[in-house]
């Protein structure tokens, strides 16, 4: 539809991907001449959801913040599909529940 600055486009995309963000990298375009026979619809692709869920794998590290009135657990998580690099910081608590299969997992580790 149009440029926005020098390195995004925003696209118009059919109805059935109205969940994905309308703005694009350039890396991630190809140019297209329009030809309606290669055209493939999303049903026979088999689009079912344009989303995922990231999946913790291990934790790196542990620390905790000591705040006026309280301390808060933070766990430096590791994600499937990221780099070491890119692990992020999260309360300890949350994680504990969403994710209790890590911390039985570290459990084991240890005692090893």
């Amino acid at each position: 539809m149009r440029r926005i600055g020098h390195v995004a486009y925003e696209l118009e995309l059919p109805q059935e991907l109205a969940a994905v963000h309308l703005v694009f990298h350039v890396s991630m375009l190809k140019k297209f001449m329009g030809d309606p026979s290669l055209v493939v619809p999303t049903e026979v692709i088999g689009v079912n959801s344009l989303s995922y869920e990231e999946i913790p794998v291990v934790i790196l590290d542990r620390q905790i913040r000591k705040l006026k009135t309280k301390e808060i657990a933070s766990v430096k998580v590791l994600w499937r599909n990221q780099k070491v690099k890119e692990a992020t910081w999260e309360a300890e608590e949350d994680m504990k529940s969403r994710y209790p299969h890590i911390f039985e997992e570290q459990k084991e580790n240890v005692q090893v």
